[in-house]
């Protein structure tokens, strides 16, 4: 008895000198930045008292550091988040500054498999330094440290989720840039290396978060989906986000209680939309009136601003809206938006989520800048994820829809289950200042009163931009009342929800988490 006391005693020694991973000086100088450990992180996302850590007595293996390197630099295991069982992995700035060896990586590689095989989705709850030296130094030393096979090809059967904490660089910025959704704390840094390895590689000189901070990231690269001034917030932003997805790429979203009215008429959408139609208001005014409950979730809000996404229900299924947003660019979408979209489009399509799309665009924000941004091929692929996207989607034409941008948005012809208009609809190749522009632009030129000339010609660009020629040739499905529009949207998710459409074919599961 005595002898099983003895190792009882020694592994409880253990373990408790494991939960002080790098040591109590290392805890405090994390502490003394205002951040919170790998495992305070854990316990702020999961459920209380359900993670079960795994792997907590590794060290590392390089001889002579065991005493002072438990976890190696990764604290992981499975929790509940809300109620539902998940992977749960957070670097440990405390061990070599979250850098990654040769055990961390080990068992960054089984937990992901052991998601996998259970079905379990990923959080990933970063700071870090990325490969560590010695363990990847050496031609023996890198060749097993490349890019780890389970990230390349996790193919979205689970939903990953992660929260950049602190600054990270190499393998927590890999992992960011490959889940489904990114939180980055303010403050704090996501880049391929340092600013001090940047300095020395090249002379350039710059802080942590002109390099890849969260304005970096809203502003040009689209890397992160939304930010946080806390790590609190940071963690409300995962669970919101969990909220709205499946367990895993073999079930549907759940459904979400609702005593909302799925037929309730939404009459004052008449008092958002302006009488005149090169006036500009806020979409998300109209979206909280149709969705339930008035509650959304946007995803990449601070990105691509002339195009919204975000997630909501819909008599409680978890729907997907693609709408155009007249606030800014007046709806016109550029690279940015084009981006946006096909990124929502395959993430709503791998996870079974419908497509609600709602125009109201003047068409894509041509320039020289655009097109240095390959614009042509943006538009093209974000076309190509649309025809290869399974999952219901409807399609309602608010205000103006013009040009290419109206296939884009899922106009006829273009994959939707369904396409309506507003009466208040404009759809045409172009608007009427414009096509007058073009086609008359010479003649105004040498015209000598060309605003009066222009007023008459556009009085004979006399196009019928109205919706009813499209419906009356059945090339859209109706006109319908805007106060009906929850009505209808609800009432054909009724009908496109069948045996059969009710989860996708997940086309898009393989395509690339960014575009």
């Amino acid at each position: 008895m005595d002898h099983l006391q003895q190792l009882t005693g020694e592994l409880q020694a253990k373990k408790e000198t494991a939960l002080l991973g790098g040591g109590k000086d290392k805890i405090a100088a994390q502490h003394g930045k205002g951040l919170q450990t790998a495992r305070e992180r854990i316990e702020m996302l999961a459920d209380h008292g359900t993670f079960m850590e795994l792997g907590m007595l590794n060290t590392s293996d390089v001889k002579g550091t065991e005493d002072k390197s438990y976890g190696d630099g990764l604290i992981a295991g499975v929790g509940k988040v809300n109620g539902r069982p998940a992977v749960i992995q957070a670097g440990d700035k405390t061990v070599f500054a979250g850098t990654e060896g040769n055990v961390h990586i080990r068992k960054s590689k089984s937990i992901h498999e052991f998601a996998i095989k259970n079905g379990l989705p990923i959080f990933s709850l970063h700071e870090g330094g990325g490969l560590r030296m010695p363990d990847g130094m050496g031609s023996d030393g890198i060749s097993d440290k490349l890019f780890p096979r389970e990230m390349l090809t996790l193919h979205r059967q689970v939903p990953t989720m992660t929260a950049i904490l602190g600054d990270s660089f190499g393998g927590p910025t890999w992992a960011a840039v490959s889940s489904d959704f990114v939180t980055q704390l303010h403050g704090t840094c996501m880049a391929i290396a340092g600013p001090r390895m940047l300095e020395l590689a090249n002379g350039q000189k710059l802080s942590p978060e002109e390099l890849g901070g969260v304005d970096v990231h809203n502003r040009y690269t689209g890397q992160i989906d939304e930010d946080g001034a806390s790590e609190e917030e940071c963690m409300q932003q995962l669970k919101t986000y969990f909220s709205f997805m499946p367990q895993n790429a073999g079930e549907r979203p759940r459904m979400k209680a609702t005593t909302d009215d799925p037929y309730r008429l939404i009459d004052e959408v008449l008092t958002i939309l302006p009488q005149q139609s090169n006036r500009v208001y806020n979409m998300k005014k109209i979206i909280d009136l149709i969705v339930d409950d008035g509650i959304t979730f946007e995803f990449q809000r601070k990105f691509g601003k002339g195009l919204i996404t975000a997630f909501a229900h819909l008599n409680g299924h978890v729907v997907g809206i693609v709408a155009n947003q007249p606030s800014h660019y007046a709806g016109a979408p550029g690279p940015q938006e084009c981006q946006k979209a096909t990124e929502f489009i395959c993430l709503c399509d791998s996870y079974h989520i419908p497509l609600i799309f709602l125009h109201d665009t003047p068409g894509f924000r041509i320039s020289s800048e655009a097109e240095k941004a390959k614009m042509p091929t943006k538009i093209m692929v974000w076309n190509q994820a649309l025809a290869l996207s399974t999952v219901p989607k409807i399609s309602v034409v608010i205000r103006k829809s013009i040009g290419a941008a109206y296939g884009n948005m899922c106009g006829p012809g273009m994959g939707g289950d369904l396409v309506v208009a507003w009466p208040t609809a404009e759809i045409n190749f172009t608007g009427p200042e414009v096509g007058v522009n073009v086609v008359f632009g010479r003649e105004l030129a040498r015209s000598e009163n060309p605003s009066e000339e222009r007023k008459k010609l556009l009085e004979l660009w006399s196009f019928d931009s109205s919706p009813y020629k499209a419906a009356a040739k059945h090339l859209i499905d109706d006109v319908i009342q805007p106060n009906e529009t929850r009505k209808f949207l609800c009432q054909s998710l009724e009908y496109l929800l069948t045996s059969k459409r009710e989860k996708s074919e997940r086309r898009l599961a393989t395509w690339p988490t960014g575009i």
